[in-house]
């Protein structure tokens, strides 16, 4: 498996077409986008393309997110932001634990300070499996080349340290590959292994992508390994009633 990372994509604005951005700077690069190809692109320019960026100094926060910005440390106007984005509180200590309303459960329920101008934040995609099919039809069109697309962020894990890539979004290919049936190398019959293309291609990505300054937010995958077809992302979602550390 072959992972590049598309270089020299500029700083995106509302209305941008984030597959026509793509296809622009790889045919600089001299790079040709094929057919089962994945591209992993990151969610931060997606939601500036899609206008799902939140200028903090029209936020009034609420007394909720006073306090809760007191006893954490966190602008009550980011607070304010995250409750608003958030289904539902799960954990709050240092920290704002929530479940987004895609049914994502992470940090700050994904609003982001990072990689955007002072005094905004971004949002998730309110839809990021449309905005995955949205850069894959561009492709097709454009290009005449059937991919996947995979929308990643990052996120942390529990009982582990440090963040990693997952994929939040998905077009053209199934986000889980259920091994169940298949024998393993001594012949035993696998009963329970599923696992998750999606997450591990988008935790490669991201580790060319960065975290800070590198402004590279798509990364061309060639040769891997994942099932075509019409994919979700809730197919990763675990139910909430089989949360074992509720």
């Amino acid at each position: 498996m072959q992972l590049i990372p598309i270089k020299g994509i500029p700083m995106v604005r509302r209305g941008d077409d984030i597959g026509e951005l793509i296809i622009e700077a790889a045919e600089k690069q001299h790079l040709k986008i094929e057919d089962g190809d994945v591209l992993a692109v990151a969610q931060t320019v997606i939601s500036k393309a899609e206008g799902e960026v939140v200028d903090l100094r029209a936020v009034r926060p609420s007394q909720r997110a006073i306090e809760i910005g007191r006893k954490i440390d966190k602008d009550p106007r980011v607070v304010e932001v995250i409750l608003q984005e958030s289904a539902e509180i799960v954990r709050l200590a240092h920290v704002i634990i929530s479940r987004t309303k895609h049914g994502f459960v992470c940090a700050n329920a994904g609003v982001d300070q990072s990689n955007v101008d002072h005094e905004h934040v971004t949002l998730l995609p309110r839809d990021p499996d449309a905005s995955a099919a949205k850069i894959r039809d561009t492709i097709r069109k454009k290009l005449g080349a059937d991919v996947a697309v995979v929308v990643t962020d990052t996120q942390g894990r529990p009982f582990r340290c440090g963040c990693i890539g997952t994929a939040i979004g998905v077009s053209g290919m199934k986000p889980l590959l259920d091994m169940r049936g298949r024998r393993d190398l001594y012949g035993k019959e696998l009963k329970v292994t599923v696992t998750c293309p999606a997450d591990s291609l988008a935790a490669a990505a991201v580790m060319l992508m960065g975290e800070s300054n590198e402004g590279i937010p798509a990364v061309l995958i060639k040769g891997a390994s994942y099932e075509r077809g019409n994919g979700a992302i809730r197919e990763l979602i675990r139910a909430p009633e089989l949360d074992l550390f509720r």
